[in-house]
């Protein structure tokens, strides 16, 4: 029955090749590496977790006050967060939120620029798109290895396992919301006389912003869902709590962590959507919120005084009967 199929095989030459790239360039990634955790990760980690809790909630409130313009958001997020605290992951989280800030910085700097390019080239999105594909749905076990046997065990492996998982979608968001912008707006600014310099800065990535900032969102979204693999290599932080629990079957252990990075994920996710909207977009909803509040205070207001008039008259109408 087996005989019908010819042998192929592909796992020699991709542990050849694989092979070879370690020992030709794992010195190099050995010290990018080192100067990742030495001057990147290891500080930004250990400022936040020296910083006192209270000021790090006061932040969060005033930066998600700052883009939902609303208190009651604020205070909410800052009240889950204490939460955490309360559960005593407090530590974990600051070590979970420098791993995917790093990452996050990261794959920003790498995905934008990147999401220009290729709205700019049709040749480079022909090459760019079937490579993020496979980045997509490709199992992240699958490029775990390799990253490993450059990098070893540790945070480093873990960050840019979670680069090649979150970064696709900040690229094709990029580069559709460029591709996307007005062509007769951008026919009038070239008309004016821009450079592309001018023209990309002042008028298309202003009006892709809804868009790569949606891209920002999935992708620390996506980064915040690496947390549990990377805690398998090495890294610590919340999803360390989880992948424990799984092992020795601590259903509570492994539910707290969970829903401190539930937590960790709605706070970002509202916070990324609020600064997507322009600042004016902000300020009309802001205002509306304000009038439509100040409307109901008269109609409260204006109800009562018609009750106090008629009450006063039916008093007056009593006493001229009598």
């Amino acid at each position: 029955m087996h005989s019908f199929f010819l042998h192929l095989s592909i796992a020699d030459w991709v542990n050849d090749a694989v092979q070879s790239f370690v020992t030709r360039y794992g010195d190099s990634f050995h010290q990018f590496s080192i100067v990742l955790l030495r001057y990147v990760l290891v500080p930004l980690e250990g400022g936040l977790r020296a910083v006192p809790p209270w000021l790090i909630l006061l932040a969060v409130g005033a930066v998600t006050w700052n883009a939902t313009r609303r208190l009651s958001v604020a205070g909410f997020f800052m009240l889950l967060l204490y939460a955490i605290g309360c559960f005593g992951l407090w530590e974990k989280l600051m070590q979970t939120l420098a791993l995917m800030l790093v990452a996050t910085v990261l794959s920003v700097s790498l995905g934008v620029p990147l999401g220009i390019l290729t709205s700019r080239s049709a040749w480079l999105r022909r090459v760019l798109l079937p490579t993020l594909d496979v980045m997509q749905t490709l199992p992240s076990f699958v490029y775990l290895i390799p990253v490993l046997m450059l990098f070893g065990l540790g945070k480093v492996p873990a960050i840019l396992a979670t680069i090649i998982y979150a970064l696709p979608p900040l690229i094709r968001l990029t580069d559709l919301g460029i591709r996307h912008v007005d062509s007769e707006v951008v026919e009038a600014a070239r008309a004016f006389g821009t450079t592309r310099w001018q023209l990309l800065v002042n008028v298309q990535m202003p009006l892709a912003r809804p868009s790569i900032m949606a891209g920002i969102n999935q992708t620390t979204m996506m980064a915040l869902s690496m947390v549990v693999i990377a805690s398998m290599i090495g890294s610590r932080g919340l999803g360390e709590d989880v992948l424990a629990g799984i092992q020795t079957l601590d259903v509570g252990k492994g539910t707290q962590a969970g829903i401190a990075i539930v937590i960790l994920a709605i706070v970002i996710d509202r916070i990324s959507q609020g600064y997507g909207q322009d600042r004016r977009t902000r300020r009309l909803i802001a205002q509306r919120r304000k009038a439509k509040a100040a409307s109901r205070i008269p109609y409260r207001a204006s109800s009562t005084n018609t009750e106090e008039t008629s009450s006063a008259e039916d008093g007056l109408e009593t006493r001229t009967a009598r």
